[in-house]
């Protein structure tokens, strides 16, 4: 009678934790439990009902790494949009400085001969330089003023990138008043 009540003890209390816990001290001593491991030990639960077993310390060691990762990860993001905001700030300051070159020489550039690059917006030819931003809105107002140095262009009609531009090597079209259009190259404004 005693050996069924045990038996049934046993079972029961198999159904009721599935979990053992395998606990190897420092010492390398071994111990078996119902409980989670004490600090400073190997912590490996055994599953009663299905035989696997489950390395506890392995588990939280890589949910560990990928929280770590996560946060890397969110760094990162937070770091280019900041990148970001500060590349869009340097457009449209160099946008305001073009704006302000026309309004205060209408005789020499037309309302609309630097119109503003906006993130967003851009020109199909100026969508793979999204990141040089700033300083195509700065060359292309270089581009406008050396059209004008030449003596051949009485004034701006436009300046924008052209296609023939690569990601080393701008290209600017400016199209003038008497018809006359340059083509004026990264290299050449920067000489």
């Amino acid at each position: 009678m005693r050996f069924i009540l045990v038996f049934w003890g046993i079972l029961f209390s198999a159904h009721a934790t599935a979990s053992v816990y395998k606990c190897t001290g420092s010492d390398g001593k071994t111990a078996y439990q119902s409980t989670p491991c004490l600090a400073g030990q190997s912590n490996v639960e055994l599953n009663v009902k299905t035989g696997s077993a489950t390395d506890l310390d392995e588990q939280r060691k890589q949910q560990e790494e990928q929280r770590k990762k996560l946060d890397q990860d969110k760094l990162e993001r937070e770091k280019l949009k900041q990148q970001q905001a500060q590349l869009h700030k340097a457009a449209a300051d160099e946008s305001a400085k073009n704006q302000l070159l026309i309004k205060n020489n209408p005789e020499k550039f037309s309302a609309y001969a630097i119109p503003p690059y906006l993130p967003g917006q851009l020109p199909d030819v100026a969508q793979n330089y999204q990141d040089r931003l700033p300083d195509i809105e700065r060359l292309r107002r270089q581009a406008a003023e050396q059209a004008l140095a030449t003596g051949q262009c009485g004034r701006v009609e436009a300046s924008e990138l052209n296609v023939r531009s690569s990601r080393d090597a701008l290209v600017f079209l400016i199209n003038c008043s008497s018809g006359k259009s340059f083509y004026l190259t990264e290299q050449e404004l920067t000489q």
